[in-house]
């Protein structure tokens, strides 16, 4: 089972901030998981919420904020340092040469659509040559059906938050290559299923030790973690 740092490594560091990533680098990854959204004026930056209340010294949503304005935003006040937003491509361009990375870019459409997002963020990843390791997801399965139908070449991700039935069919017929369901939906057959039809499983987001066990027993192939240093004694076990 691969791990990938939640948002760099969130527990610890300032999320979607290139303190958190550089963090998770020193902590070994395997990868991470990661989100996207559109400034006013278009640009593509890493940030979870649509507002940026939360996480940094603002107020407001992301959409309204242009990018020199959000740049003047602390988005390390919870930790007490300094950490600005940065765009999807300065992260890009901090991790382009990590090629054992995996890279799965969450395109954050449930609430605000931001049309135009997808093309934006397949190009950034064109870009710099991280295509092959690169993951879209989203809970906007709409956002993933465009993926699959425009950029066939990138694999992808359904996220989602509940029971479903025969999740691995639904995947299937949609034509998405993983399935990324919370870690209380996982088990063995879901899994197993999946694998029969070469979908993988990544699960989200696994911070606690039985929470971990969890994962390891169902066979899921990747645990996105805000703690990647607790799962280190497994990997030496």
């Amino acid at each position: 089972m691969k791990i990938l740092g939640h948002r760099g490594a969130a527990g610890t560091a300032p999320e979607n901030t290139l303190i958190s990533f550089d963090k998770g680098l020193k902590l070994g990854v395997d990868g991470f998981e990661f989100d996207v959204q559109m400034s006013r004026d278009r640009e593509v930056v890493v940030i979870h919420d649509e507002r940026v209340d939360r996480t940094s010294d603002g107020i407001g949503w992301v959409k309204d904020y242009s990018l020199k304005e959000l740049k003047n935003l602390n988005f390390g006040v919870g930790f007490k340092t300094y950490a600005p937003i940065p765009t999807l491509e300065e992260l890009l361009e901090m991790l382009q040469d990590k090629k054992s990375l995996i890279l799965n870019v969450e395109i954050k459409t449930g609430l605000i659509q931001y049309p135009g997002i997808v093309p934006q963020v397949a190009g950034l990843l064109e870009k710099y040559n991280v295509t092959n390791q690169s993951i879209i997801s989203s809970f906007e399965h709409r956002t993933v059906v465009e993926v699959i139908k425009d950029f066939p070449y990138l694999k992808t991700g359904l996220l989602y938050e509940c029971g479903l039935i025969s999740p691995w069919v639904y995947a299937q017929d949609m034509g998405a290559s993983h399935l990324h369901p919370h870690y209380a939906f996982i088990s063995p057959e879901l899994v197993g299923e999946c694998h029969l039809r070469g979908i993988g499983v990544h699960t989200w987001t696994v911070n606690e030790e039985w929470e971990i066990e969890r994962a390891i027993v169902s066979g899921a192939d990747i645990a996105i973690t805000n703690y990647p240093e607790r799962f280190s004694h497994l990997r030496s076990e």
